[in-house]
């Protein structure tokens, strides 16, 4: 198994603190209409997908509806503590090489 070096640490930090600042700054994800009828027909029942699938050969297609995903607000506090501890934790290691 790889151990983890410092630089890799930091990157790590760095992405989660970046997320965790993307979370905060942002209140709602809109997602496009492909990705949710992926989502619509995955968590469909079984006959509801047949009966999409019926109104889909017949050209009778609904509105498109846009599924919004609102990400709850401990989730950006927590990825940016967890990238602060290892950024931090990555400046408290050996540098590569020595």
């Amino acid at each position: 198994m790889m151990d983890l070096t410092r630089n890799q640490f930091f990157l790590i930090g760095f992405v989660a603190l970046l997320l965790g600042l993307e979370f905060r700054a942002v209140e709602a994800f809109e997602l496009n209409a492909e990705f949710s009828q992926v989502l619509f027909k995955q968590a469909a029942p079984p006959l509801a997908a047949v009966n999409s699938a019926s109104q889909t050969f017949a050209g009778t297609q609904g509105p498109v509806v846009k599924k919004t995903v609102r990400p709850p607000d401990w989730l950006g506090w927590s990825l940016m503590s967890i990238g602060g501890v290892l950024i931090l934790h990555s400046w408290a290691m050996k540098k590569p090489g020595a």
